[in-house]
């Protein structure tokens, strides 16, 4: 008997490759020519058929592609409190390609709060029917080892087990957020 409920036997990061409505809507957006309220409506649209598709090829969990991502662990961090995203000096090194350098630290007390991927999720969550809706978040161990010591101000944490403290409840919040 087939399972209808997670765990499942195969699953999906998540992350498709966002379709050229999207991609061109991005560059309107920046152009000016549209807003961003278009630009969501053509994201929904796009979520839709791939949720679709995740349906139609009977996946019990789907995800919206990580279509309004620009990176899928930045964009997260960035709804965070307590975190700020800056511009690096490098990228990373990622299958022979170097990424747009960014980096994040934290400037601020840890917290979930009210993260803009919530959002997100609720749509996913109202579109998805009888299957089960899936957010891709990084692991706390992304925060924490992508700058180390250097990316978490010693004036808000003195003492990194405090900072580990707050980070496990951000994730256990954001996890529970999710559901």
């Amino acid at each position: 008997m087939q399972r209808q409920q997670a765990p499942f036997r195969a699953d999906i990061v998540g992350s498709f490759l966002r379709p050229d409505s999207i991609k061109q809507a991005r560059q309107q957006l920046a152009e000016g020519i549209i807003d961003a309220a278009q630009l969501r409506e053509i994201e929904n649209n796009a979520i839709r058929h791939l949720v679709q598709q995740q349906c139609d090829c009977g996946l019990h969990v789907v995800t919206d592609g990580e279509f309004r991502r620009a990176w899928w662990h930045f964009d997260f961090f960035d709804g965070l409190q307590g975190v700020e995203r800056y511009d690096a000096e490098q990228g990373i090194q990622f299958n022979g390609v170097q990424t747009k350098a960014h980096g994040v630290r934290v400037t601020g007390k840890l917290a979930f709060g009210d993260h803009p991927m919530l959002e997100d999720f609720r749509y996913l969550k109202s579109i998805s029917g009888d299957a089960q809706p899936k957010m891709t978040i990084p692991s706390p161990s992304v925060l924490h080892f992508r700058g180390g010591r250097k990316d978490i101000d010693a004036t808000v944490y003195p003492d990194l087990s405090d900072y580990f403290d707050d980070l496990a409840t951000t994730w256990r919040d954001a996890i529970r957020a999710f559901l």
